[in-house]
């Protein structure tokens, strides 16, 4: 089987009720990933998986272990996870988790999400009867492991995703923690958007002998994104993007900035305009899911982020993205950028470039062999 083969998730080895899940879902062809991922971790084996983001990790991963758990049915044990996946954000946790209801739709699998920001009673209540998929961020599962909430002892699969923002963010110590507690044997995939050194170890840390699977910048699929930049120095870029916002037709704009400080203070400048909204790492999580909730209901036209927050935000119909600044890696960008044309729509990107960030701008072009069409700065 190839990809340029491989027209439907039956043929990677997906069964019903999975790929009718899918299918209810709007996903009904299987992306690269999926066509390297699914059939391996269906048979068992340890994958090594790396892709941007955008090109459907989750369900990758998440529909070839539901389909394993259906075929060696077994009654939940309290307080015991027989799947557990690591997420880095709690944005991104509660997006997977609920992709992961998506692919077990009434299989009567039990998934469930253990986060920071939401109070531990309320997850350890939930992990009473024990569960079949466990999703959550790793320095909450270690506190409920070490409140006796939950158990790893039965635990089949362990997925690391967005390992490469585990280790930016600082938990190896949790993860290998975690790791720590897993059976003998058990299997492990491991997905990440890039490979540095610390993905090369962590992978020889927890993997037996794996599969790996790539998909490249240049090989994820077609953009359909119109790619702009605006030249602008710095002390600029404020009053140069209010205007152009000011008559662009976008109807749904996601806006990048690297500070806390910079999201803020963009707030403040749009929201006299416009209904906008700000995420960022200082927010309490319900603050946060608020606002997701808000932008993705429409009661906010504007969502400004920091990276961090950036993989967690997957919303089909934002039709704009802004980068206020250049990212200093072409992955970032691609992240960024990854979060329009979603799901076969169209989308557009606008990327303001001061002087100081045009090398970085030049490397993103090199690496991803987009050319950004230059437009003019307002005056």
């Amino acid at each position: 089987m190839t990809e340029d083969s491989c027209t439907s998730f039956a043929e990677t080895g997906l069964a019903t009720p999975v790929g009718d899940n899918l299918s209810r879902m709007g996903v009904r062809i299987p992306s690269p990933i999926q066509i390297q991922a699914i059939p391996p971790i269906l048979a068992g084996r340890d994958v090594e998986g790396i892709a941007p983001t955008g090109t459907g990790k989750t369900v990758a991963f998440a529909a070839p272990l539901t389909q394993r758990l259906l075929a060696a049915p077994q009654e939940r044990t309290p307080h015991l996870a027989r799947i557990v996946c690591l997420s880095p954000t709690r944005e991104l946790a509660n997006q997977t988790g609920g992709a992961w209801r998506g692919c077990a739709r009434g299989t009567g699998l039990k998934v469930t999400v253990a986060i920071g920001g939401v109070p531990k009673a309320r997850q350890a209540r939930d992990l009473e009867a024990g569960t079949d998929i466990l999703v959550a961020t790793p320095g909450r599962l270690v506190d409920l492991m070490s409140d006796g909430a939950v158990a790893l002892e039965q635990t089949v699969a362990l997925v690391v995703d967005e390992a490469d923002r585990m280790l930016d963010l600082g938990f190896i110590d949790d993860m290998m923690a975690i790791a720590s507690r897993l059976p003998v044997t058990h299997q492990t995939l491991l997905f990440s958007a890039t490979m540095p050194d610390g993905i090369v170890e962590l992978g020889r840390k927890l993997l037996h002998k794996p599969v790996r699977v790539k998909v490249d910048i240049t090989d994820a699929p077609p953009p359909r994104i119109r790619q702009q930049v605006m030249f602008v120095p710095s002390r600029r870029k404020v009053p140069a993007l209010v205007s152009f916002l000011s008559t662009h037709p976008a109807r749904r704009i996601l806006i990048f900035t690297q500070t806390r400080r910079q999201a803020d203070d963009l707030a403040k400048a749009l929201g006299r305009d416009m209904a906008c909204g700000v995420m960022h790492g200082e927010h309490t999580q319900a603050r946060r899911e608020r606002t997701l909730r808000d932008f993705r209901d429409h009661r906010l036209h504007v969502l400004i982020a920091t990276d961090v927050m950036a993989r967690g935000i997957d919303i089909e119909d934002v039709t704009l993205v802004v980068n206020y600044d250049i990212p200093a890696l072409p992955e970032s960008y691609v992240h960024r950028v990854g979060r329009t044309a979603r799901a076969g729509r169209q989308g557009s990107a606008l990327s303001l470039c001061a002087p100081e960030e045009r090398l970085a701008l030049k490397e993103i072009e090199r690496v991803t062999g987009a050319r950004l069409k230059a437009i003019e700065a307002p005056v």
